[in-house]
């Protein structure tokens, strides 16, 4: 008996809310203050989770977080991206709208669903707005969504993540603005965790290339900072044939962080790979560095050698690394004497 009522109280308590309460939190999206609609915004994730297991509170939360993605203002938009992947995780089922029913393309998750009562996850809803999200004319919003869109892959799963986020991905690959790609290159992990990085590493190459090549000496650094992880993902062979020589290019930048860098990922490349690799393909660039006329560029890769020793089986180091450390010690420059 007990237990009835308690189930009862359950229910009314869950109805009161629903009914009076969802309502109020759902208006604050039509707010004429952009500041309200921020918060809201903001704090979106929050408030889906909070009623996550009430029934059907999730068909009047998801229309009005997707009215949020399409806000007038920016800082709105971009608010709400930055909750994108929090509120994919809720795993309550929605309806589909019926602008995306019975349609075939890339912004609809299922060409099957022309039922009225179809049911899908808050995810595969979601997913439909990514694409629309990489043409925002705002590149916050964009540089928003490239450091969450991948997070929906684990939530998507193998095949959603393929016909469905792996497009808007490849866009975001593609995007004119820097600090996007670089977002997007920076949160590949969730992705290959799902799907590998294979469908990606055509268009991964040419936006790291771009970046490589940034005007800010910042986002070249990130892009450094970041090529460990991408060799993993990426594997040797693919590696070493499109992006081993671009590595030790950077030991010539102008900065002198990105020189610093650059020997540190020499030798972060040299623990992934192995000393075989750094001898076949960083080694032989690395000695052309010695002859240089920039006593800079002379003695990074002075460091680099150094740092890459410390990676290397004994004997190899001293075989392969000692003797050019030897040679360049005898650098007219006494601060490459000193270096190592």
């Amino acid at each position: 008996m007990g237990g009835t009522l308690d189930d009862d109280f359950i229910r009314e308590g869950s109805g009161i809310l629903v009914k009076r309460i969802l309502p109020l939190i759902v208006s604050t999206i039509d707010d004429r203050s952009w500041r309200v609609r921020w918060t809201a915004a903001s704090k979106f994730a929050e408030v889906v989770k909070s009623f996550a297991d009430l029934p059907d509170a999730m068909d009047s939360l998801v229309p009005a977080y997707e009215k949020l993605l399409q806000d007038p203002e920016a800082e709105v938009r971009t608010a709400a991206t930055f909750n994108l992947a929090d509120v994919a995780k809720c795993k309550a089922k929605v309806h589909l709208p019926p602008r995306v029913r019975g349609l075939d393309g890339p912004d609809t998750f299922s060409p099957q669903t022309t039922d009225d009562n179809e049911l899908v996850s808050v995810a595969e809803r979601l997913v439909q707005r990514v694409t629309n999200l990489t043409e925002d004319d705002s590149e916050n919003v964009r540089a928003a969504l490239a450091m969450v869109a991948t997070e929906l892959a684990p939530i998507l799963g193998k095949d959603a993540t393929i016909h469905h986020l792996v497009p808007p991905v490849l866009l975001l690959l593609r995007d004119a603005t820097s600090e996007v790609r670089l977002n997007i290159i920076s949160s590949l992990s969730a992705l290959n965790e799902v799907i590998g990085v294979d469908l990606l590493s055509q268009s991964l190459l040419p936006a790291i290339i771009d970046l490589a090549q940034d005007g800010k000496w910042r986002i070249r650094l990130a892009i450094i900072q970041h090529i460990p992880l991408l060799a993993k993902q990426l594997g040797k062979d693919f590696f070493s044939e499109k992006l081993s020589s671009l590595c030790v290019t950077w030991l010539g930048d102008d900065i002198s962080s990105i020189r610093q860098a650059a020997a540190t990922n020499l030798k972060e490349l040299t623990a992934v790979f192995g000393s075989e690799f750094a001898i076949n393909f960083l080694l032989p660039s690395i000695a052309d560095i010695r002859q240089h006329n920039s006593y800079l560029r002379r003695l990074t890769a002075v460091r680099a050698c150094a740092l890459m020793a410390t990676e290397m089986e004994p004997q190899t180091a001293r075989t392969e690394l000692l003797p050019m450390v030897l040679e360049m010690a005898n650098d007219a420059v006494s601060n490459k004497t000193h270096c190592y």
